[in-house]
């Protein structure tokens, strides 16, 4: 794909999705997104630049037109994903060099590519499933080759019977919770110390009223 070619395809989506939300999007703002200092610009970079700037105020467009820019993805995303791979593709080109395009695209959200939250559950998974292995098997072999810290005088206590269930009780939950719950409502779980505050301050409030 060619430079002229991508920003065509982004501008175009872009322009589709204005009227979509009935925002306004006049010919100079279009033009705009071709600017580039470096590179093919159809036309005098300085002159366009200067025109712009005469009219619109440029923190407002770019926050306007990188909205619209990551909700055409999305939109494109449901609809169809050739036209999903052609604006990943678009991207990439604008990527080998320097474009006012790729401002407005990188000022907003980061799309993640289809599937791509499904590779993180799989890495997440494997990194729980290892992590427990590896430390069942480290109590396993502690309590049966008596490997302890010799600080002081060897007393070796096997594991309590509740112990593992109560670890995988542990790693399960935190999974749900941290893991799988973010993943499904799309929103980022309460932080461990704010869990601890809430759940302690529901028990003192329950306490309080009985």
């Amino acid at each position: 794909m060619r430079v002229r070619e991508a920003k065509d395809f982004l501008v175009q989506q872009t322009a589709e999705q204005a009227a979509i939300e009935n925002v306004p999007l006049s010919t100079l703002e279009k033009r705009m997104m071709y600017f580039t200092e470096a590179g093919e610009c159809p036309e005098d970079p300085v002159a366009l630049n200067d025109a712009f700037e005469a009219e619109y105020d440029t923190e407002e467009y770019e926050a306007k037109t990188s909205r619209l820019l990551h909700n055409a993805y999305r939109r494109l995303l449901k609809e169809d994903k050739n036209q999903t791979r052609h604006w990943n593709d678009a991207i990439r080109t604008l990527r080998k060099g320097d474009h006012y395009l790729l401002v407005l695209w990188d000022q907003g959200p980061q799309e993640r590519p289809p599937y791509d939250s499904l590779k993180l559950l799989g890495t997440a998974i494997l990194v729980i499933v290892v992590g427990g292995a590896l430390m069942i098997s480290w109590m396993f072999l502690a309590d049966r080759y008596h490997l302890h810290w010799k600080s002081g005088p060897e007393v070796h206590r096997a594991s309590p019977v509740w112990l593992q269930p109560l670890f995988w009780f542990l790693v399960i939950a935190g999974y749900l919770y941290f893991f799988v719950l973010p993943w499904i409502f799309k929103k980022a779980p309460v932080g461990f110390g704010q869990l601890v505050s809430k759940l302690v301050g529901a028990f003192l409030k329950n306490k309080s009223q009985k």
